[in-house]
């Protein structure tokens, strides 16, 4: 497939809409005996549900808030003939090896990000997908991620204040005129961290806020003075014109004790969250790392592409 039919400048999907109170995210793979024509058949009719769905919640429950936002791997972009050139900085993830922690790397085909502030609105389009996906497809992540109080992690803290509001959404997470043939498009990567609840309870606040870089209860942010070097904050957090959407959820299971976060962003540029990630995990200056990560462990980690909605309509056909 040529590049040449997908100049025209495009319009993006919500990938700037706000976390909802549901969310399904959802990893699938494609399994090579599917056969290549039979994977492509269904691409084209996923591409063409994912644009229905969206229609129809929006006609349906207009108040909902409800989207779902599909992003393609580098591997599946490949196998399956998608335009060339690729967007400019879509490629396999590489693991960011740091003294003490990783920043692993796990195999996505497609990722599918679903949000509506009704719970049964958001299962229904997560079991459409896996209707169309499972003959040829294996689901490796399933997330069913909740709000927490007020946007906060079950670790405590409020997450995704540094999150950019109005036009800059835009600007921080959607790719524009440097790269005119996927104008509209945004970088997607995730991570699912899982928290060691237990050491993390054991901290006394005033060490829990010294780590994250903020005030637990009322999310004020440590002064430079005051702030260590290693706190969340100040590694991951790289500048005012060096910015991504979060739209981080907590999930877990209260009766095995393990809960996370899934960490999803979106970004003009993948060369972001590579800083932010190397800042966190090898260190600034190195050594340096974040000291979550003491007490959360990426379990995944893939960089997918999220096309514009006129690709996404001209690959469902």
């Amino acid at each position: 497939m040529t590049i040449n039919s997908f100049s025209k400048p495009h319009s993006a999907q919500n990938v700037t809409d706000y976390p909802n109170n549901n969310t399904y995210f959802l990893v699938w793979n494609f399994r090579e005996e599917a056969g290549l024509v039979t994977i492509k058949s269904v691409f084209q009719r996923i591409c063409a549900l994912v644009i229905n769905l969206n229609n129809s919640a929006l006609n349906r429950f207009p108040d909902a808030k409800a989207s779902c936002v599909m992003g393609i791997g580098y591997d599946a972009w490949l196998q399956l003939d998608l335009p060339q050139p690729l967007p400019k900085e879509l490629k396999r993830f590489e693991p960011v090896t740091g003294s003490k922690h990783t920043a692993v790397s796990t195999k996505g085909d497609l990722h599918f990000h679903i949000r509506a502030d009704h719970k049964s609105l958001a299962y229904d389009m997560a079991a459409a997908i896996s209707e169309l996906m499972s003959p040829v497809a294996d689901g490796v992540v399933e997330v069913q991620g909740f709000r927490y109080w007020d946007s906060r992690s079950v670790l405590g803290f409020v997450d995704g204040t540094e999150n950019p509001h109005g036009a800059d959404r835009d600007r921080f997470a959607i790719i524009g005129g440097e790269d005119p043939s996927y104008q509209g498009g945004s970088y997607l990567f995730v991570q699912q961290y899982i928290h060691n609840l237990r050491a993390w309870k054991s901290l006394p606040v005033e060490e829990q806020e010294k780590v994250i870089g903020r005030s637990k209860e009322q999310d004020i942010e440590m002064s430079d003075e005051l702030k260590p070097k290693n706190a969340h904050i100040a590694l991951a957090n790289i500048g005012d014109d060096f910015k991504v959407v979060r739209d981080n959820m907590p999930f877990g299971n209260v009766a095995t004790n393990e809960m996370g976060t899934y960490f999803i962003c979106y970004a003009s540029t993948f060369s972001t969250v590579e800083k932010m990630l190397n800042n966190m995990f090898i260190g600034n200056p190195e050594g340096n790392y974040d000291r979550i990560l003491d007490f959360s462990t990426a379990k995944t980690g893939s960089l997918f592409f999220a096309p514009s909605l006129e690709l996404l309509d001209e690959f469902g056909g």
